[in-house]
């Protein structure tokens, strides 16, 4: 089965490279990069040396809209830059080890580089995840590569256009309350700027390579995922509720920094805090019937990574409709949650400021 996943995936990008190799870079389609953890990772994970906590290329991951294979997204389906690209007029962005491994690196609509697990910090799950700044150093390479394919000019035309996507934080905070060490070594407000630090290090590294467009998802209600809920009798963990706030406040001054001082650095800041405590506070108003369970796992509120049996728990249960649901698995939403927040992102909402999206691949 992997095998012959592999060769169907093969043939689906060379369809897409044969429909565009009239011109590889449309110059009105800025293409698309994505960095951060398992809220963005299109499949990355697949090619590391890592466990199976760390993947999602098995069932029932994917099974609503990729009926052939699973892909290593961690949901049942599409993921938020999945349905941004398609919003875009764009295809899918397929995950960069994958291009990088099958088609010799090109680069056609874009390159997904995240990877479930990783954090703002290389010390987040060290090892197992491709870190924040080793995204970095592909995307550095994918810029370079090009240079190369493209000349210098059309080079930086591409670059400067393009959008960029980031998802991460999350797991970094869920290592912060996990672990004794860092626990005794900083404040919650040291180790947020220390995130926050790196992720404003990342943003202007790919700024001086000539990135403009920035998207960052703010950090989530990590404190009323499932399995959270599962260690805290039902309610949300308040402490890695008051660590994403006090991240996303820190992120959104960072932001208007960068701003402020680098000429040309436009962001659209998505709320995915305030967006997700909004849906589980009217889950009817957003079509939602159940925001505490997750549809797939096993234990209290199937907070138990169990789901496909593949984590060292072979017992999981799967809910019979996943529509009802805003949590697939222990951590992660549903494609119909995601596709909630990819509509809330794209067009003007109360939760995306400065810019939407939109605006960014018209410009």
């Amino acid at each position: 089965m992997a095998s012959f996943c592999v060769h169907v995936f093969a043939l689906a990008l060379l369809a897409s490279f044969l429909k565009s190799v009239h011109c590889l870079y449309p110059p009105n389609k800025p293409v698309l990069f994505v960095f951060g953890d398992s809220l963005y990772d299109a499949g990355n994970n697949n090619y590391i040396n890592t466990t199976n906590f760390f993947k999602a290329n098995f069932r029932p991951y994917g099974e609503t809209y990729f009926p052939v294979c699973p892909t290593g997204r961690f949901g049942n389906g599409r993921l938020i830059p999945d349905y941004i690209a398609n919003f875009a007029g764009k295809p899918f962005v397929q995950p960069y080890l994958e291009i990088k491994n099958r088609l010799n690196g090109l680069f056609i609509n874009g390159v997904n580089f995240a990877s479930a697990g990783a954090g703002s910090l290389d010390a987040t799950n060290a090892g197992l995840v491709i870190s924040f700044k080793a995204q970095l150093g592909y995307f550095k390479e994918v810029s370079q590569q090009l240079t190369q394919q493209e000349g210098s000019d059309n080079s930086k035309r591409l670059i400067s256009k393009a959008v960029y996507m980031f998802s991460i934080g999350s797991n970094d905070y869920s290592a912060f309350i996990t672990n004794s060490t860092l626990l005794n070594s900083y404040t919650p407000n040291q180790y947020v700027d220390m995130v926050v630090g790196n992720m404003s290090t990342v943003f202007q590294e790919i700024y001086k390579e000539g990135g403009r467009k920035f998207v960052i998802l703010s950090v989530g209600t990590i404190g009323c995922v499932p399995s959270a809920r599962a260690v805290s009798s039902g309610e949300c963990v308040e402490i890695l509720q008051t660590l994403a706030k006090l991240h996303n406040e820190a992120l959104q001054k960072m932001l208007n920094n960068l701003a402020t001082n680098l000429p040309g650095f436009k962001y659209s800041y998505f709320d995915y805090f305030q967006s997700s405590i909004d849906t589980i506070s009217n889950p009817s108003k957003y079509g939602f019937t159940e925001v505490k369970v997750a549809c797939c796992g096993s234990g209290p509120f199937r907070g138990d990574p169990s789901c496909g049996g593949k984590r060292g728990m072979t017992f999981y249960e799967l809910c019979s409709d996943v529509l009802n649901y805003l949590f697939f698995d222990f951590a992660h939403p549903t494609e119909k949650a995601n596709f909630l927040s990819a509509t809330q992102m794209w067009e003007t909402s109360p939760y995306v400021k400065p810019n939407n999206v939109k605006s960014f691949f018209q410009s």
